[in-house]
């Protein structure tokens, strides 16, 4: 037999895991600049950029909120049709986790569950803006993690010739 939480007759009191208490829209921005023209010409679909950034900061030794930012701006030809941003956050608290691996739970496991809340807010103000709701793809927020280690470690990085990663030979 187990030794169960209160909340949750499935996890172990040694069991690492994430509570949710929040999930809340921090900020949340739809343009529409060429409408009426940009509802009339629906005919082409437009180009579509989306951009995904996730951030996180403590609020105490075990709780952090953590903010995932999505961005998606629509042109078609040289006319843009909208951008629609959003910053939906929440605030979680880790259980158990060992401190090496609290900010791959804060950027990778938080963002993974706030996504599909986001995903909704981003379908939803593209359709009441008068366009077909964007239905953005699921992320790979371990693959972005890792990507954005990389290009940390590569601006941190001596380059040959300076010294430095900067140019001006400081290291």
């Amino acid at each position: 037999m187990t030794d169960t939480t209160a909340g949750d007759q499935n996890i172990t009191a040694d069991a690492p895991h994430v509570q949710v208490h929040a999930q809340y829209v921090k900020d949340l921005s739809f343009e529409n600049p060429e409408a009426p023209h940009s509802l009339s010409n629906q005919s082409t679909p437009p180009k579509i950029e989306v951009s995904v950034d996730v951030g996180a900061r403590g609020l105490s030794a075990s709780q952090f909120e953590v903010e995932l930012r999505i961005t998606a701006h629509a042109e078609r030809g040289d006319k843009k049709a909208f951008v629609v941003e959003v910053q939906y956050a929440g605030v979680f608290t880790l259980h158990n986790v060992d401190e090496n691996n609290l900010k791959q739970v804060c950027l990778i496991e938080c963002p993974r569950l706030l996504f599909p809340f986001a995903r909704r807010i981003v379908a939803d103000a593209t359709r009441d803006g008068g366009f077909p709701p964007l239905l953005l793809e699921p992320i790979d927020f371990a693959a972005l993690y890792i990507q954005s280690a990389e290009r940390a470690e590569e601006a941190s990085a001596p380059t040959n010739g300076t010294g430095g990663a900067n140019g001006n030979g400081e290291a």
